[in-house]
């Protein structure tokens, strides 16, 4: 199956070699295909002249290229500025993922730490505002945005059941525009986040220093902006701190409303504790409650992870749910933070993330640029952040102990005389490590 970027590549060429040779450039220039279905080859050109110029004079000879090159015969349909939006509307693809129902406003425990942020996702949910485009919530990784960001998702579909709603996480949203550029999909790619009613991007921290996928999110943002569509953003920090994000971009994550989710106070916390165990069929007694919400204090998916270990314990080996066999069952779980030690498959899937590679490739021996670079911080990172030795470190990546000091070596060098941003993406990648503890 050949791309539509392909195709139209072909197509050009054909014309090229048998029209005058300005016809292309004057007439093609900004024309591309939507689809190629059921013998149907659909283009889009904005204007409305250049559209007519098409039908008119090159409609045949785009017929003749596609039965030349491709052998196939086809009935082209030209589309401008004004046929486009009721061809969207007519096929129009749900982009939406109906997410679980405990994801909604409802299920989401509000307290002082999160009061701010469910009253403006609330609202944004239920257009009583264009102020907040876009809202920007941010704070540490298991707090609830993700949860704020479904309820939106949920809500707004439940009033806007056609409405074309696009959720991703800020590392997809970049994988899938290499995929796009790789085979030739801009224009799908485009079609797809451009006319989305509602985007909701989750940790779009990780586009931070990818410079093509910056590019393609400022015009997303000002096309979506512009035709006063709603933008929410999630991330762990607030746009001054991501250090490599374009400024014309910070100062647009800037024009809305940014609000911070904190941790939750102990009253929350116990809240949290019985909703997530109703949720489960699980009746805790209080002191078993309160005995979870005084020792995890940071953390709600931690919460909720400690209740969820505590109903696997209940239902698989009968245990009581009484304090004394809660707490023997659960003290693993309540390891602070600053004690735990990330292990080296954390560390590299970080690293991976942050520079859109292959952990496969990371461990591999290509030595591009990007590549090489990634794998000497992922070496100097778990030499920082674990107690592996280099023989072991060097184990991880099927290199030896003095490969693994020369690239240690060569990130302090560079971290030392620094102006290349790498010390920027060393703590950005640390604290992308840290939030997953």
């Amino acid at each position: 199956m050949y791309s539509n970027a392909f195709i139209w590549s072909r197509v050009l060429a054909y014309m090229e070699q048998n029209s005058p040779a300005y016809a292309v450039t004057s007439y093609f220039d900004d024309a591309d295909i939507v689809e190629f279905a059921d013998g149907k080859l659909v283009i889009y050109s904005p204007s409305p002249f250049r559209k007519d110029v098409i039908v008119n004079r090159y409609k045949s000879l785009i017929q003749d290229a596609m039965r030349e090159v491709f052998e196939t015969e086809v009935d082209v349909v030209v589309l401008d500025e004004n046929d486009f939006p009721q061809y969207k509307k007519v096929h129009k693809k749900q982009s939406f993922v109906e997410f679980n129902s405990q994801y909604t406003f409802d299920t989401f425990v509000v307290g002082p730490s999160n009061q701010h942020a469910f009253s403006a996702a609330q609202a944004v949910a239920e257009e009583q505002t264009i102020a907040y485009n876009p809202l920007f919530l941010y704070g540490q990784s298991g707090l609830g945005k993700t949860h704020l960001l479904y309820a939106i998702a949920n809500y707004y579909q439940q009033k806007h059941p056609d409405a074309n709603i696009v959720y991703i996480k800020g590392d997809q949203f970049t994988n899938e525009f290499i995929e796009a550029v790789r085979t030739g999909k801009n224009f799908e790619f485009r079609e797809k986040y451009r006319n989305a009613e509602l985007l909701l991007i989750d940790d779009i921290q990780f586009i931070s220093g990818k410079e093509g996928t910056q590019v393609e999110f400022f015009h997303t943002f000002n096309t979506l902006y512009e035709a006063h569509r709603q933008i929410v953003l999630t991330s762990d920090r607030v746009p001054s701190e991501m250090h490599k994000l374009e400024e014309r971009l910070r100062t647009r994550f800037e024009w809305g409303l940014i609000v911070d989710v904190q941790p939750p106070d102990y009253e929350t916390r116990y809240a949290i504790t019985k909703n997530k165990a109703l949720s489960l069929g699980l009746m805790l007694p209080e002191d078993v409650c309160a005995y979870i919400a005084e020792n995890i204090t940071n953390n709600v998916r931690q919460i909720e992870g400690t209740v969820k270990k505590i109903k696997a314990y209940h239902d698989l080996n009968g245990m009581p749910l009484e304090i004394g066999a809660v707490s023997r069952a659960i003290k693993d779980m309540f390891k602070g933070k600053v004690q735990a030690v990330p292990t080296p498959d954390l560390i590299i899937s970080e690293v991976c993330r942050f520079y859109s590679i292959e952990e496969s490739v990371l461990r591999s021996t290509a030595k591009n640029k990007n590549t090489s670079e990634a794998r000497q911080i992922a070496m100097y990172l778990i030499r920082k952040m674990t107690v592996l030795s280099l023989p072991d470190i060097a184990k991880e990546f099927g290199k030896n102990h003095t490969t693994v000091l020369y690239a240690i070596r060569r990130v302090e060098e560079e971290i030392g005389t620094a102006s290349n941003g790498l010390q920027d993406n060393i703590r950005d990648i640390q604290s992308n490590i840290n939030n997953r503890l």
